[in-house]
Order: structure tokens, then C-alpha cells, then sequence
């Protein structure tokens, strides 16, 4: 009887503390449970010859919507498969109550249920969710939901005081009566009670979208009464990055006060980035994590000034770009994450204004970061640090995810860096007809990406059946199979 399942022999493994080095993976029962320099053909049942490539942990895109504007288990067989393309084999997608996702209102012990049958044996990746508390009864569903659910983060949505998802004023998409900053200060308050009584080291965590709605509205009327700017340089100037750095210094009081951790998501200016170090240059106890997209670190309105871009908060300036990469190679942003939300042409069709906001961008995780990161000088750990290691530890999936360890799981990500290709809807495999990365030349694709040790991608294509499983957090460790 062979010794591994699978072994993954020739490659050059990304491995933590070490970084790039020659090494061959011993895959048993799903899990690793051998980093050697050799293993022998005939000690596994399979053979993956990764010569000439890279091998990486699986990508963990911790910012995700499954369902936002189709059917969830649609979205998840369609966008999952594009998870996997780009060596992306963890997601954990938002989801709330209210309109869009499965437009109902309702205690979360009638509808998460309902969210994980609908996304079971559809996803081609494990999937985790973050919940938003969107009523007041949900705030005292959250001890229920951490102990029991295995949901360890939960997300407030600052924009969202009266005004709906693609910026317009009025009804929001909250379907509650009281959506304000003493909502997410009870919130705060819950979820710091709670990360006080761990005893076993795991993180309890509220994200939160930073962007101030009555300055919104303010900019909103004066852009469009002025009619000079259009496209997507317009609606920046309609959520100029001020409302980004007043709802992060919102963030920094209730937070201090509250002790709350928090992960200020989808930064997307100077401005916001340096009002995120000053939060926690104000609070250096508080446990504060930053986080930027891919979008907002490759697209700018000065060179994709096409409304199919808009996602809320906007595309930036090119300084807002580079200050954006400065901040991710001084080590100040956290993780970078797709905010993957399939979003149809049609949807993006009519007015600027009430055209949907976000579009997808997960299958570009690694070629992206390998190329554009590797560029700008970031070194392969610490490329792999931000999009799998630092996510999986902030959203209590390590040690399981996120790294080349024994005991994780065997979810691999096998790359070519020497040949690049260009970016096209099709190579993403997404159901969304267009993407605003399409042109762009990047190395980095993944060859072959593996699942807790099966190949789920190769090829080009999906192999198999969907096989993704919940990820109740925390993922606990486990002993690790005999060999």
C-alpha cells in the first residue's frame, strides 16, 4: 500500500519562514503530512510532476458575494469554478438580510440554513460566510451564530443609512427601521463581549464598509447638478475618498471605546488608507486589520473609465493606486482580496447612477499578485502572505488554510510564472460576459489546483463535481493522518 495518496514531486514550494525552495508534498487523506526533498514515485498512488512551476497554499479570497444578484447556488457552480482558476480554493462571501441575496427579512436561525442548503454540493472551493446583523434581533442571534454556526465574522454596511446598493437616496436595502451608528455600536459591543470570553486564541471580528452616506448624498447632488465629470471619474467624485476617512475615524471611536476587532475592508484611496493608520495609531491596542481589493490596486477611472467598473467604494486615481501599493509593501495592508460580485451587463446598463455596483475578479488572485506584486518587489512569501496566509489566520481558517504546512489541508495552487497570458472573460470562467481587468498580460495562472488533495482544476477547466465544504469557524486543527 502506497504511502502518500498523492504527491507532488519537482516543484518550488512557497513554505512560511522559508520561501521558495525546491520541495516535493506528501498528500494523505487530504491533508499534508510530508515536506521532503524526495519522494519516490512509487510511495503514492498519483503523481503531479510540477517541474518548472511554483507551488502555492490556495488563495483565500475572504471577501466574496455569493448570490448578490442571481440565484446562490447558481452563483456558487459558476463563480466557485472561477475561484479555482485562479488558484483560489477558500471564499468566505458576505451575506445579509434585506433586498438582493434572497430578498427576505427574518432571525438568522430561519434563513442561514437556507443559504448553506442552497450553497451545499454547488461550490468547486470550501466556503465560509460572514453574516450582517441588519435588525436589532439579529444583534442577539450573534452568540448563537459564533457557538453554534461556526461564524466567526459579521459586517455592517456604513452607506447604507438611506440609501440603496447602487447609491441612490431613500429606501435602503436594510429592510429595517434603525440602520445607524448605534446599530453598529451595539454590534461592536456583542462581538467585543464575545472575543473577550475565547480562551482558545480565535479571533471574533466585525468588518465594516467605511464610506459616510451623508456626505454621499451631499457629493452625489453637487456631481450631478455640475454635470462636468462622467463616467466613473464622476461617481469617484460622488463618494469622494472624504467619506471613506470620516466613516473610518467613526469606525476608530466606537471601536476604542468598544474594544472591538475590526477589518476596515476595501480600501481604495490615500486618504482612507492613511485614516486607517491613523485609527490605529490612536488605538495601538486595538486589534485592526486593513484590507484592499485587486481592483483598487490595478484600475484606475483615468484608464478604465467604463460604467461597467463602477463598485462601491469606487476605482480611484493612479496616486490612489500607488499610494495603495505603498501601503501593501510597507506591510500596512493586511490581505487583498477579490470583493467578487458577478454582476451582468445588463445590470450595468442605463444611468450611471442606478446601474449595480461590483463585478468579478477572483480568478485573477495569483496571476495578478504575481505579476503586478513581483514587479513592485514583493517577494513570493509575502505574495502568498496576503492573499492566503494573513486572511486565513484574521477569519480563523488557520492552520488548516492559508499555507504549506503539515497538518493543513492539501489545497494547492500549482503556477506557470514564465508564460503570460491575457486576460479574457472566458479564461476566468465566470458567468459575468465581461471583466475591466480583459487585456491585461499576466503570468501566474494556475496550471492545476487542488482541493484537500484532488484536482479540482486543470487544464483550463473544472474537474470533476463541485466537492466544496463549510467551513465552520474556527477551523480547528486536527491530528494529522498516519502515513
Amino acid at each position: 500500500m502506497a504511502r502518500f495518496d498523492t504527491a507532488v514531486v519537482n516543484g518550488t514550494a512557497v513554505l512560511p519562514g522559508h520561501g521558495a525552495i525546491r520541495a516535493d508534498i506528501g498528500i494523505k487523506d487530504g491533508r499534508i503530512v510530508a515536506i521532503c526533498d524526495s519522494i519516490p514515485a512509487s510511495e503514492a498512488e498519483e503523481v503531479i510532476d510540477a517541474r518548472g512551476h511554483l507551488v502555492l497554499p490556495g488563495a483565500v479570497d475572504a471577501h466574496f458575494h455569493l448570490g448578490i444578484y442571481r440565484d446562490i447556488a447558481e452563483d456558487a457552480r459558476s463563480e466557485t469554478a472561477s475561484s479555482l482558476a485562479g488558484g483560489v480554493t477558500s471564499v468566505i462571501s458576505y451575506f445579509r438580510t434585506g433586498s438582493h441575496y434572497l430578498e427576505k427579512s427574518g432571525p438568522y436561525a430561519e434563513i442561514f440554513p437556507e443559504v448553506l442548503e442552497r450553497t451545499s454540493g454547488n461550490s468547486w472551493v470550501d466556503y465560509g460566510y460572514h453574516l450582517a446583523p441588519m435588525v436589532r434581533d439579529q444583534i442577539r442571534e450573534i452568540e448563537r451564530l459564533v457557538n453554534e454556526d461556526g461564524v466567526a465574522s459579521f459586517k455592517y454596511y456604513m452607506f447604507y443609512k438611506g440609501m440603496d446598493l447602487a447609491g441612490q437616496p431613500g429606501e435602503s436595502e436594510t429592510m429595517s427601521e434603525v440602520y445607524d451608528l448605534g446599530h453598529m455600536f451595539e454590534i461592536m459591543e456583542e462581538v467585543a463581549r464575545l472575543q473577550a470570553s475565547r480562551t482558545d486564541g480565535s479571533r471574533i471580528s466585525l468588518s465594516i464598509h467605511c464610506e459616510q452616506p451623508e456626505l454621499i448624498r451631499v457629493f452625489m447632488e453637487r456631481v450631478q447638478s455640475e454635470g462636468v465629470l462622467e463616467g466613473l471619474e464622476a461617481y469617484s467624485a460622488a463618494r469622494p475618498p472624504l467619506t471613506e476617512h470620516l466613516a473610518v475615524a467613526e469606525v476608530g471611536v466606537l471601536a476604542g471605546h468598544t474594544r472591538c476587532p475590526v477589518n476596515l475592508l476595501h480600501l481604495s484611496s490615500e486618504e482612507a488608507l492613511e485614516a486607517a493608520l491613523e485609527l490605529k495609531r490612536q488605538h495601538p491596542s486595538l486589534d485592526a486589520r486593513l484590507e484592499t481589493t485587486l481592483h483598487h490596486l490595478a484600475l484606475t477611472y483615468e484608464t478604465y473609465n467604463d460604467q461597467r467598473g463602477k463598485v462601491n467604494p469606487p476605482i480611484r486615481a493612479q496616486s490612489d493606486v500607488e499610494a495603495l501599493w505603498r501601503g501593501v509593501l510597507r506591510g500596512e495592508i493586511d490581505w487583498v482580496c477579490s470583493d467578487h460580485a458577478c454582476c451582468s451587463e445588463e445590470h450595468k446598463e442605463g444611468e450611471l447612477w442606478r446601474a449595480l455596483p461590483g463585478f468579478g475578479g477572483t480568478a485573477l488572485i495569483y496571476p495578478f499578485m504575481l505579476t503586478e506584486g513581483r514587479r513592485r518587489g514583493l517577494s513570493l512569501e509575502r505574495i502568498v502572505g496576503l492573499v492566503a496566509t494573513n486572511p486565513a489566520r484574521a477569519y480563523g481558517l488557520a492552520p488548516r488554510k492559508g499555507a504549506i504546512t503539515i497538518g493543513a489541508d492539501a489545497d494547492l495552487a500549482i503556477v506557470d510564472v514564465e508564460q503570460t497570458h491575457a486576460v479574457t472573460p472566458e479564461r476566468l470562467l465566470s458567468a459575468q460576459e465581461y471583466t475591466p481587468f480583459e487585456g491585461m498580460e499576466l503570468a501566474g495562472w494556475p496550471v492545476r489546483t487542488l482541493l484537500r488533495g484532488r484536482t479540482a482544476f486543470a487544464g483550463g477547466e473544472t474537474v470533476g463535481e463541485p466537492a466544496g465544504s463549510y467551513l465552520k469557524r474556527p477551523l480547528m486543527a486536527e491530528p494529522i493522518p498516519a502515513s
